[in-house]
């Protein structure tokens, strides 16, 4: 298992619309997930800056991103743009973590 950590950026003013989305997240996308290896996803919130953290385990990089091009996820990436940094293709601007520690 592979535990990753990454950080996006939220809009002002858009916490509770990003929070709304996510408590209503599509069952494809869903499925998608852990189509692709993704486990135990978290997202958490810095209210002062507004930076989203998350936390995901994969079974494989490699399995992973394979997500990122399913019509589904490319649907996801359009629907979140307008709330958060994302790239041209609509992807978020996201940033891995480097893991210092974990403990089960």
């Amino acid at each position: 298992m592979i535990y990753k950590g990454f950080k996006m950026k939220l809009y002002p003013g858009m916490e509770a619309e990003y929070e709304k989305r996510h408590n209503e997240l599509w069952p494809e996308m869903q499925e998608s997930i852990h189509r692709h290896g993704g486990r135990n996803y978290s997202i958490y919130l810095d209210r002062e800056t507004l930076t989203l953290y998350g936390t995901i385990e994969i079974e494989s990089e490699e399995e992973w991103a394979k997500q990122a091009d399913e019509p589904i996820n490319r649907k996801w990436w359009d629907f979140m743009a307008d709330i958060m940094d994302t790239n041209p293709d609509n992807s978020p601007v996201c940033e891995d973590l480097h893991l210092v520690f974990h403990l089960d």
